[in-house]
């Protein structure tokens, strides 16, 4: 398997992949450095340009972006105590204080090298760890599968935090969704109200772009951001190469925090903010001067810019070898990796070994290309990208977004049904629904029918034979206990908080 591993670095370093790489980077900082706006809402933007591309040039656009925007996130957070990037809170702790003092140029070389750092470890361990998992579930068969996406529909539901029933309603409704169309074995319509143009089912570009695109835009036209701060002026650092061997001395809170954001990225539903802040946390917990964080402690940056990078590539780890997308932006990569042809799951490993190998590479070099690009771009040009007019650029973002999503079937239909998924996802917005579980719903709404009616027909209709062996036993266990284990965990604390005022 990790022979494979090898024989894709080849592709990965043609002039194209490369190049799409640096773009993806660039574009990912600009993302990142507009607060209001972040990856996810960029990558559901890129995805319809990405159809005449090959597979592995468009994952390394999105690989990039993603990359990119992480970091990105930071250059606000620390000018302007804003932050890019939900993610990127924790940053504004110490690297706002740090611009007060006049080492804003300084906070942001540790957040890029910190940042790199962070990605690096990712697309390691999503290296290491991803290979010999998928080769587990290669033994997977349509029951199994079966009951890993409804684990993974359990998981990204019960282990959000928040309203329980507000994420059930939204899975169930991108399953819904999943469903429209004509039905796979006997061909009848679904849920297509007489429409030719829902037969072939509603494309999963046009319900990412609407969800995760539009409501971030039309914030941004409701609140214009203003900012009467220089950030956009010179910072007057010094070069990277040299302020470098200063930032030594925080290895240990680098290989801390990225092992942290690891662990949380593989974790479905956590996300790098909650990597940052607990990251943040264990760092000043270690310090041996707490009393400084909060003021300008430069470690503070580095513990919260390693976490919230180190989750990127390892939130992949269980949605390419299960589908199961640890956070919204890997659910819409997983959406890339489906219009392309390339179904993540058990078999994406042996069908595909050279893009999804390649794929994990193109994280890596994205890392690498972060100190590069990011060092020495973003602390004197991209702060600038601060100053442009906020209506102006949601105005562009609106535009291309309309020109994408026409261009897959082109017919104004889906035009429509995007803007109409665009309005749902506001509202879902503004009550607090979370957005994640309808993606996922319908990724893996259709994947779970499929399956499960293949395993129906092998067992000739007795539903016993979803239960037949130890690895269907296991998941099940696996969804009661990420079912149950939230209820149990909340009765508990409200039971202790009943004792603490009796």
């Amino acid at each position: 398997m990790y022979s494979d591993l090898i024989q894709s670095l080849p592709n990965v370093i043609a002039w194209a992949n490369i190049a799409a790489l640096v773009i993806g980077v660039l574009a990912g900082i600009v993302v990142g450095a507009m607060p209001g706006l972040s990856a996810t809402m960029a990558i559901s933007v890129l995805v319809p340009f990405t159809f005449g591309l090959e597979p592995l040039v468009a994952l390394g656009l999105m690989a990039g972006i993603y990359n990119g925007a992480m970091y990105g996130g930071a250059i606000p957070a620390v000018l302007l105590r804003i932050p890019g990037t939900p993610a990127a809170v924790a940053t504004t702790f110490d690297g706002y204080p740090m611009a007060q003092q006049g080492k804003g140029g300084y906070a942001l070389q540790v957040a890029v090298v910190s940042s790199a750092f962070g990605g690096m470890a990712s697309a390691i361990a999503l290296m290491l760890l991803a290979p010999p998992l998928s080769r587990v579930t290669l033994l997977f068969g349509p029951a199994e599968v079966f009951w890993v996406a409804v684990f993974g529909l359990c998981s990204i539901i019960f282990l959000l935090g928040g309203n329980v029933t507000k994420g059930l309603i939204s899975a169930c409704f991108g399953v819904f969704v999943s469903v429209v169309g004509s039905d796979p074995i006997f061909g009848n319509d679904r849920y297509t109200f007489g429409q030719l143009e829902l037969l072939d089912g509603i494309h999963i570009v046009i319900l990412l772009v609407g969800l995760y695109a539009l409501p971030p835009v039309i914030d941004l036209l409701e609140s214009p951001l203003k900012t009467e701060n220089s950030a956009g002026d010179r910072l007057g650092t010094e070069p990277i190469w040299r302020t470098f061997p200063q930032m030594l001395r925080f290895w240990k809170t680098w290989i801390r925090s990225a092992l942290i954001g690891i662990w949380i990225g593989i974790l479905p539903g956590a996300g790098g903010s909650m990597a940052a802040f607990m990251s943040y946390n264990e760092a000043r917990r270690s310090s041996k001067t707490p009393e400084t964080w909060g003021n300008g402690e430069p470690e503070g940056v580095a513990a919260s810019e390693t976490a919230n990078n180190a989750d990127t590539a390892a939130a992949l780890i269980p949605a390419l070898t299960l589908g199961i997308p640890g956070t919204a932006v890997a659910a819409i990569m997983l959406g890339g990796l489906l219009i392309h042809g390339l179904q993540p799951g058990p078999m994406l490993f042996r069908n595909n070994p050279d893009i999804v190998f390649g794929f994990m590479w193109q994280f890596l070099f994205g890392a690498i290309l972060l100190v590069f690009l990011g060092g020495s771009l973003a602390t004197n040009s991209f702060a600038k990208l601060l100053k442009l007019p906020r209506p102006l650029l949601g105005s562009v973002i609106i535009i291309l977004m309309l020109i994408g999503v026409y261009s897959i079937h082109g017919r104004m239909f889906d035009v429509y049904l995007m803007l109409g998924f665009g309005a749902i996802g506001y509202v879902m917005d503004k009550l607090r629904f979370p957005l994640p579980p309808v993606v996922l719903g319908l990724i893996l709404g259709g994947f779970a029918e499929e399956n499960l009616r293949l395993a129906l027909r092998i067992g000739r209709g007795n539903w016993m034979v979803l239960f037949q062996n130890v690895t269907s036993l296991i998941l099940v266990a696996l969804t009661v206990a990420v079912v149950v284990g939230p209820m149990v965990k909340h009765r508990l604390i409200d039971k202790k908080k009943a004792e603490s005022k009796g």
